[in-house]
């Protein structure tokens, strides 16, 4: 989630005031006293709720998506409160009044805003379509279809399987089921409306292929990292232990040792 740490919490600390500076009611000299008048930080690490997590989850449930990723920025623990999946799918869904959001990002920025861009329409190619013939059908322009494709031209909707669709109304959202995808064109991750909210087997094939490939890349940049070796010796590593990083990493150290041994030997 992205963070806003510049922002102010006085709104999301609002429930969370406390009066403790004065357990008895203000005199009457005190015309001036608001019960706002004190606000308590969200450092103050001696503040009870500040510390519980059911009183934070409580809270954050009826916070929008922005909301979320300002309180993630304060501390660990409003964090991790602010990230579970839980939560996040319920601030995405609210404001459009879906029924369910299915699939998980790669991105953790998937979830940093839900503006009507974040959403589109899958659209099967088939004889006779056009961009603009397709543009007419869902009341929507033409440079929207190409910039969300990431196309140059018209010519490119010959080598695609789908389109992806801007919606053209909010309305189109209301008790639907949106499937998070990386499109392979418009090389962004979409929650995408398939018709009767069935998901083609292709597309989805193909998202999960390349999920899968940014996967393993980032694992073995890892190992990378790790080891302090080349990418090609990274990736052997990660073929032998089958794809498991901490079996990667054990073998290339028992290598690393065998190789010390045979030096000091020598």
């Amino acid at each position: 989630m992205g963070c806003c740490c510049d922002e102010d919490d006085g709104d999301i600390l609002r429930q969370l005031m406390n009066n403790s500076s004065s357990t008895s009611p203000p005199s009457s000299s005190s015309s001036s006293f608001s019960p706002f008048s004190t606000v308590i930080s969200p450092m103050n690490s001696h503040f009870p709720a500040l510390s519980s997590t059911d009183i934070l989850r409580t809270i954050f449930q009826k916070l929008p998506v922005p909301d979320l990723a300002r309180a993630a920025c304060v501390s660990r623990l409003w964090s991790s409160v602010a990230s579970d999946r839980d939560i996040l799918t319920a601030a995405f869904l609210a404001p459009w009044n879906l029924k369910a959001v299915v699939g998980n990002p790669i991105s953790g920025s998937f979830w940093r805003d839900n503006t009507l861009a974040k959403f589109a329409i899958s659209h099967r190619i088939v004889r006779g379509d056009s961009v603009a013939s397709l543009a007419v059908k869902y009341s929507v322009q033409v440079m929207d279809i190409k910039r969300l494709n990431n196309m140059m031209s018209d010519h490119g909707i010959y080598s695609r399987e789908r389109l992806l669709i801007p919606l053209s109304s909010p309305d189109i959202l209301i008790n639907r089921t949106c499937f998070i995808e990386l499109d392979v064109y418009a090389k962004r991750e979409v929650a995408v409306l398939y018709p009767n909210d069935v998901p083609d087997t292709k597309s989805a094939n193909i998202s999960v292929r390349i999920s899968s490939e940014l996967s393993k890349k980032r694992v073995v940049d890892s190992l990378k990292r790790s080891m302090q070796v080349d990418n090609e010796t990274a990736q052997y590593y990660w073929s032998i232990s089958n794809g498991d990083p901490r079996a990667a990493f054990a073998e290339f150290s028992a290598d690393l040792q065998w190789d010390r041994q045979v030096e000091h030997r020598a």
